[in-house]
Order: structure tokens, then C-alpha cells, then sequence
């Protein structure tokens, strides 16, 4: 919907009063939030509601910068902002674009990619046609962190629209994954050759790290960055650099991670360590073993009471490559001796080029059929859904 004419947000925060909320529901950070929400004049001149960022009718799922809450920056795949509604049409509002970045945008279940590239309009602007009634929203970040960021400005609503809080999604416990381009789901609906000019191709939805936490109603966060490893990689941060960070930046400021904490955490690297060197005919990085204890002793000191579940495989290297797969179990029996709670897993589907969906898929089922077989996994099992 065109805009014409918008309340000055100074004008909207002295009238309303904001007040400071901490811990949304799943969320990183606080919000500021209002009773109630602005009000925007069309280019048909019918008063339409606009529903800002800041406002407590939205869940916010996920890894966000909340540093200006007016606009929160949406960065990690897999985050999620949810919204109940009613009204026949649903306006996406953004600034700030970098890169580019792809959601699922699903009302009632019913789902739309829209692409949001710096530099270039928001396509689709609108969600219409969708009747009348109450409907459910969720935004979803299907593409990583590092191709693209955005800034979320809220939703506009079709004249005479309403506005709710989202019921709480019936999860029995957390969990997160740490890993690389096969963690993120690089690729996956690619055709036979990975390409990476549009990440539209690029599905967290239908990652393997996705499809796990699926299966045990698990909420889920995604913090994995393509290329990226433990002592090399093809991108110049190391997991031990950003996996606490708000960006997947080592400049970022770190996020605060006793907000929402998990209690499985599943750690996946070591690809990018073998490839890398591999491609320029140098030795497998020395530091792997060393910067792999580093990393998962410091998830173990955030999150003191996690099960943590040290993975291989997905591609070439994790399967085949006697290098990385000796330094994996050097750092696997360091950790497993010292930490009665960290457990390993290989895994034994593997592609060449990026795992696809159905490879995302067969990787899920060994994971899930083998967590199912974990002591520790049997309590999440019996819990209710809340």
C-alpha cells in the first residue's frame, strides 16, 4: 500500500507513551512497546493501521538487533516475527536493506518468498487476498546471515484491520545449532550445480538443522555461516569469533545470550577446515583440534546446563577426509572426557555439492532416529507442549 502521509514517530511515542519490556517471549533483547498502535493515512485517503516494529502485539523469534527498537535488524536464518490480524491485505515494511535477504511470509499456512536485495524495491510489497477473519502471520528469514540484513519497520493493515498477540507456539524445549553452509542450508533447492548469485535457493526452513528441531517440537536458532571454520575457511571469520555475536561479525557486540538459552546444542564444523586447504594445496590447519575444544568448552561455559552434540559429515570432507576426521576425534575424546554432558554423531548421508532438500532430509531422519535412542533426549520427550 502507497503511503502518503505518516504520523511523526516523535509525535506517535510522546502520544502513547512508551514504555520498556524485557524478554518477548524467545526473543534476544527488550522491546519498547505501546497500548496500542499508529495510525497512517493512504493514498485513497481511508485511514489504514500501521503496526510498528516496536509493538508488543509482535513475537519476535530469534537472534535480533533490538538496539533501536524502532526498527530492529533481522539477521540470522531462521529468526521469525509473528503477528495475528484481521483484514484482506497485509503491507511488509523495510529500510535499510544490505545485501539480500528472502522470508517466508506465511499467513494461514499459506506461504509467500518475498525478496528484499539492497537498493531495489520489496518484492512482494503486499500480501492481498486474503480474506476476512482472523489470520496468522509469521515472518520467517530463510536466507543466512552473512549474504543479507534488514530492518523491520512493522506491518500496515487493510482499512478497519485489527491487531493481536500470536498464541505462544507449542515447543517442548530449545535448540540450537552451530555450523556452516550445510547447517544454514546453502543450496538446497538448487538444481544439479550450486550457484550463489541469488539466495532466494537458500532454504533454513528446510535445513536439516530445521527439520530436527521439527520433529521434537523444538524451538529452534541457527547461527551458521557458509565457508566458515574452526581455523580456515573460505570467509575470513572463525567459529569461535562470531557464534556469541548479534552479526556474524568478530566486530559485533555479543548477544545476550542468558535470554533465551538451549538445552541441546548441536555443533557442525570442520568442512570448510579440509576444503579450503585442500582447494590451495595446503595442509590441514594445525589449530583445528585446539580451536574446536576453545570453541565448545566457551558454548559450555554459556550454557552451563545444555547437552551439547558434536557433529560430522553432510558433504566430502566430514565423510572422507582422513585429516579432519582424525582432528575431530582428537577434540571429540578431550571434550567427551571432561564433559559428561557433550555426546558425539556422524553422520552417514553425505553429497558433493551442497546437500539438497532431500539430502537435508535424509541427514534429519539419522539425527532424529538417533536422538530418539539418547537418555538425555527422553525427558524432552515426555514433556507437554507449551
Amino acid at each position: 500500500m502507497k503511503i502518503s502521509r505518516v504520523l511523526p514517530l516523535g509525535l506517535v511515542s510522546a502520544l502513547l507513551a512508551l514504555n520498556s519490556c524485557a524478554d518477548r517471549h524467545n526473543s534476544s533483547s527488550a522491546l519498547t512497546v505501546s497500548p496500542q498502535s499508529a495510525v497512517v493515512e493512504s493514498s485513497t485517503s481511508r485511514p489504514a493501521r500501521r503496526v510498528p516494529a516496536w509493538d508488543a502485539l509482535f513475537r519476535y523469534d530469534g537472534r535480533f538487533d533490538f538496539s533501536d527498537s524502532n526498527a530492529p535488524v533481522i539477521i540470522w536464518q531462521a529468526s521469525c516475527i509473528g503477528l495475528d490480524f484481521s483484514g484482506d491485505s497485509l503491507a511488509l515494511l523495510f529500510d535499510d536493506a544490505k545485501g539480500q535477504c528472502f522470508f517466508n511470509a506465511t499467513v494461514d499456512g499459506s506461504n509467500t518468498v518475498v525478496e528484499v536485495r539492497e537498493g531495489q524495491p520489496v518484492h512482494p510489497t503486499s500480501l492481498v487476498g486474503l480474506g476476512s477473519g482472523r489470520h496468522h502471520f509469521e515472518l520467517f528469514k530463510r536466507s543466512e546471515a552473512d549474504a543479507g540484513t534488514v530492518r523491520f519497520r512493522g506491518v500496515e493493515l487493510s482499512h478497519g484491520g485489527q491487531a493481536w498477540t500470536p498464541a505462544l507456539p507449542a515447543y517442548r524445549l530449545r535448540m540450537e545449532f552451530f555450523g556452516d553452509s550445510i547447517t544454514v542450508g546453502a543450496c538446497n533447492e538448487d538444481g544439479p550445480a550450486d550457484q550463489w548469485e541469488t539466495r532466494r535457493t537458500h532454504n533454513a526452513a528446510l535445513s536439516y538443522a530445521a527439520l530436527t528441531a521439527q520433529a521434537f517440537s523444538a524451538d529452534c536458532r541457527n547461527i551458521a555461516v557458509s565457508g566458515m571454520g574452526i581455523a580456515t575457511g573460505w570467509v575470513n571469520k572463525k567459529a569461535g569469533e562470531v557464534w556469541d555475536k548479534i552479526y556474524p561479525n568478530p566486530a559485533s557486540p555479543r548477544a545476550a545470550l542468558t535470554n533465551w538459552v538451549p538445552q541441546v546444542v548441536f555443533v557442525n564444523f570442520g568442512e570448510n577446515d579440509d576444503s579450503y586447504p585442500r582447494a590451495h594445496g595446503q595442509p590441514f590447519p594445525a589449530g583445528y583440534t585446539d580451536g574446536y575444544v576453545a570453541l565448545v568448552r566457551a558454548i559450555r561455559a554459556a550454557y552451563p546446563a545444555a547437552h551439547i552434540v558434536l557433529l560430522r559429515g553432510g558433504m566430502y570432507g566430514g565423510a572422507k577426509s582422513e585429516p579432519l576426521r582424525t582432528a575431530w576425534e582428537a577434540a571429540v575424546a578431550q571434550l567427551e572426557a571432561s564433559d559428561p554432558n557433550a555426546t558425539h554423531f556422524v553422520f552417514t548421508h553425505w553429497t558433493g555439492p551442497h546437500p539438497r532438500v532431500a539430502d537435508d532430509r535424509a541427514m534429519a531422519d539419522e539425527l532424529i532416529a538417533w536422538l530418539k535412542q539418547q537418555p538425555f533426549m527422553q525427558a524432552y520427550s515426555q514433556l507437554p507442549q507449551s
